[in-house]
């Protein structure tokens, strides 16, 4: 009865345990990278023994964690484990999951979708199926992939999950006048306070966040999560010809930051902070997003300001656009970037209001 209720809604058992994945995957949100935040379900005899997500980096994976959770091993023999992503078969931080698997006899596994990463690729699928184990693959793969997109992109487009993040007043500028700023830099905020937190909550849940040269100058952001209990993403910072001091935040060492120049003498840098060297020149987005890759950054945010913004929007190297829109006007001003996207959602946030595109 219970399976013929979930083919009536539209979602049948292995459907309804891969969404219950997805929402413990979530939880590893902006902790698991670079690796993916995986979610797994056990069950047996119509009921869940199991479940656990993705530690944070370095930590067991779902697999792992939602086998540990089981507290009658026995039952494992008689299971079924759902994942949203193939189960890893080689040796990283933590031993292939795969083998754990095997380990336990569970004989059936299903999983969202396979994993790109050329050390799995469809390995962790064969050796369960060597072992005798039935595998599904390919269950509600289309919201696998929206789940798991910041690996997603990392993998297959060699770059990071790229967000465009910006404010901007009715009349469509996205800073005031220059002329109008005080002498003393400090961040202009178009948005209400409640606009601001969940901004923060953004940058808790991303590796990193990027930011251009005049965006420090003018506004000397933190660019932490001071508003939001969480991690803080690597700052990175744009400036070409070293013009940030050390007495600005983003140089006072208290977050990882990574620094983008064309200065190779590195007796101008600041100790304790990262520098790469990459040519102003040419594409100014894509040597970034190489950059990032080296690095292992599997998602950026990036604040601005509108320069910045419109070099990887120019450059076609974006993924989803969030936009504030406050009841405010400038009548002149630093303009908003210009782009075209798909609009996915819009809310009002007292009396912002909030719309997310994504590419087309």
């Amino acid at each position: 009865m219970l399976r013929l209720l979930f083919y009536f809604c539209g979602v049948n058992i292995h459907q309804k345990y891969i969404l219950r994945s997805i929402e413990l995957g979530k939880k590893g949100l902006g902790t698991t990278a670079p690796n993916p935040m995986v979610g797994c379900v056990i069950v047996h005899d119509g009921k869940i023994i199991g479940e656990g997500f993705t530690s944070p980096y370095g930590g067991p994976h779902a697999e792992v964690n939602a086998i540990n959770s089981v507290k009658d091993k026995s039952l494992l023999a008689k299971a079924t484990l759902y994942v949203t992503l193939e189960p890893c078969s080689h040796y990283g931080k933590t031993p292939p999951c795969a083998d754990l698997i095997i380990k336990h006899n569970i004989r059936e596994v299903v999983i969202g979708i396979k994993d790109p990463h050329d050390k799995v690729a469809g390995k962790g699928i064969k050796k369960l199926e060597a072992a005798d184990c039935k595998v599904i693959v390919g269950v509600l793969e289309a919201e696998c992939q929206e789940h798991l997109k910041r690996f997603l992109t990392f993998q297959e487009k060699k770059r990071p999950y790229i967000i465009l993040k910006w404010a901007e007043t009715e009349d469509g500028f996205i800073a005031p006048d220059p002329n109008l700023r005080k002498s003393t830099p400090e961040p202009f905020w178009i948005t209400n306070p409640y606009s601001k937190q969940l901004v923060h909550q953004w940058r808790s849940q991303e590796q990193a966040i990027l930011v251009g040269t005049n965006t420090v100058l003018e506004d000397n952001p933190k660019l932490n999560t001071r508003d939001w209990a969480g991690k803080n993403p690597i700052r990175v910072v744009l400036d070409k010809d070293l013009k940030i001091g050390s007495h600005f935040h983003v140089m006072d060492q208290s977050v990882k930051t990574l620094v983008l120049t064309q200065i190779k003498d590195s007796s101008k840098y600041v100790i304790g902070v990262d520098y790469e060297v990459i040519d102003f020149s040419q594409s100014v987005a894509a040597q970034v997003c190489d950059v990032l890759y080296k690095h292992s950054i599997t998602s950026v945010l990036i604040e601005g300001g509108s320069r910045t913004l419109q070099t990887f929007i120019d450059e076609d190297l974006w993924d989803e656009a969030r936009i504030y829109e406050a009841e405010k006007f400038f009548e002149k001003g630093i303009p908003a970037p210009r782009f075209t996207g798909k609009l996915q959602s819009e809310q009002s946030i007292l009396s912002d209001t909030l719309s997310i595109y994504t590419h087309d």
